[in-house]
């Protein structure tokens, strides 16, 4: 869904809407897992999707099949993490990583059997990087949410906008600009504010 709304729409107000996955997740993980949505977690939510529609710029007219698009993809990417926070009460994290790969190898293999192209020798070494790292992001966020609640560890996910920008800086010289990094400070701000909530719990049972 994400490539396709990728053909539909421009990238920053793809991301932009793609980022409303931590709102999506906050309200499945209270309404299915019985979790808090205390003011610090909403708090970073809200900063999180301010600071990317401020690096994106991305403004919105009329509504576009491809907003409707990525918006299900938000909305499922939001259920998964919920799903896979579920599973962690019950099943290890190599046991969720290694049926969703099978799984999506099967789902992914129909539709691609259809428009089959055998990739070039020379791009078999990006296709495995991709692979590995991709596999490796998910198995990250299967442990993150073994350890914390969804509506902790979903904010997070903002990180990945300025982390690109920064990345796009050290490899390919793009610059960043004010609202790259005025978007940047107000994702960190929110998810200072998370965890530090959420850290400051131990202490204070330890105190007691």
């Amino acid at each position: 869904a994400w490539l396709y709304a990728l053909t539909l729409i421009p990238l920053a107000l793809l991301i932009s809407i793609e980022f409303t996955t931590p709102i999506w997740t906050a309200i499945l993980a209270v309404g299915f897992l019985g979790e808090r949505l205390s003011r610090p977690r909403l708090a970073a939510i809200v900063l999180g999707l301010i600071g990317v529609v401020i690096i994106v710029r991305a403004g919105v007219g009329s509504v576009d099949p491809g907003h409707i698009v990525v918006l299900g993809a938000a909305v499922c990417f939001g259920i998964s993490v919920v799903v896979v926070k579920s599973l962690t009460r019950t099943d290890s994290v190599v046991s969720i990583i290694f049926w969703m790969l099978v799984i999506q190898s099967v789902l992914g293999l129909i539709p691609a059997l259809y428009e089959w192209r055998n990739p070039p020798l020379e791009l078999w070494p990006w296709i495995l990087l991709i692979a590995f790292t991709g596999m490796s992001s998910h198995f990250c966020m299967a442990r993150a949410l073994a350890y914390a609640d969804a509506t902790v560890i979903s904010p997070m996910d903002f990180l990945r906008v300025p982390l690109s920008a920064l990345i796009g800086w050290l490899l390919y010289h793009e610059q960043i600009d004010a609202f790259t990094a005025g978007g940047a400070l107000l994702i960190l701000l929110g998810n200072l504010l998370n965890l530090q909530k959420k850290a400051s719990k131990p202490a204070e049972v330890a105190a007691s």
